[in-house]
């Protein structure tokens, strides 16, 4: 008896082992492809937003993650630089982006729109609030001539690049 015990607390050593390595090697993979991805959601300040008692009261409104994914991907050309990101539930309006050196800078507001007040939420994975993503462009861009749209939810941004960014090899002599 006292050796089917060991056994089996040995084979739960090893089952919890590999679950813990498991998860680990998941959520490296996650920070390591999304870590810039990763954006801060706070809640509204201003007057006519959601009141912070009314966040978590019953009946209510739960507590909704303060962290979100904001996937993008950054495209180059020989003559721009294209930034996609997934923004869904936005309207563009709440869309502001600004370019700051090589730095892109996407701000907004992500708005909880409740149609029923007397439901209950069972899953809440959508942050809402304002943020601010940076994303470090890989070349100058020129921002005067820089377009932005939004569409299906993905907020695409346009850059011209400037100058000349081709490779020149200097021969040593």
């Amino acid at each position: 008896m006292l050796e089917s015990l060991k056994q089996a607390g040995k084979n739960i050593s090893r089952g919890l082992s590999r679950t813990w390595e498991n998860i680990s090697e998941g959520w490296r993979e996650l920070v390591h492809h999304s870590s810039d991805a990763l954006t801060h959601f706070s809640p509204r300040k201003n007057k006519g937003s959601q009141k912070d008692e009314e966040r978590g009261s019953p009946g209510t409104f739960p507590t909704f993650p303060t962290w979100s994914l904001l996937a993008g991907e950054i495209e180059e050309t020989d003559k721009e630089i294209v930034v996609r990101v997934e923004v869904p539930g936005m309207e563009k309006e709440d869309c502001h982006i600004t370019i700051d050196g090589s730095v892109l800078y996407l701000r907004g507001e992500k708005r909880l729109e409740r149609s029923r007040e007397d439901s209950t939420y069972h899953i809440t994975e959508r942050a809402y609030g304002v943020f601010e993503r940076a994303i470090p462009l890989p070349r100058n861009v020129d921002s005067d001539n820089a377009q932005a749209n939004y569409k299906n939810g993905v907020l695409t941004v346009t850059l011209p690049k400037l100058g000349d960014d081709k490779r020149h090899f200097i021969p040593v002599s």
